[in-house]
């Protein structure tokens, strides 16, 4: 029994060591909230390239209805580890105009930047 005891430090511990970073699912480069897709908005998945020295996020919004819709948005970066990087940009607003698509783009000066997710909301 005591040896028991002894063990049950040990085993929760070791429950609570992780690997260092966190997993990112590069599958899942947008997050939406339901309002979005219900107002006609299709986001194309963010590529990721570089602009004068700097990481560059871009991603096209489609309005596929016949009015505009007023679209916040805000991008995540991240490193290779799955790491947040900071500061979080602040979130913007762009109009969608009816039957029509806006190009939507984040610059990132940090060398460690890797990966980008796209928040969107009405």
């Amino acid at each position: 029994m005591r040896f028991l005891m002894a063990l049950l430090p040990v085993l929760l511990l070791m429950g609570c060591s992780s690997r260092p970073g966190i997993a990112l699912n590069n599958q899942q480069r947008i997050v939406m909230e339901s309002p979005v897709l219900t107002a006609g908005i299709i986001p194309s998945s963010p590529t990721v390239g570089e602009s004068g020295g700097q990481k560059q996020a871009t991603s096209t919004l489609n309005n596929n209805q016949s009015h505009a819709v007023t679209l916040h948005y805000r991008f995540f970066w991240y490193d290779k580890q799955g790491l947040d990087l900071l500061p979080v940009a602040e979130a913007r607003t762009v109009i969608v105009p009816a039957n029509s698509s806006v190009e939507i783009n984040s610059l990132n000066g940090n060398l460690d930047a890797y990966s980008v997710r796209l928040y969107l909301y009405l």
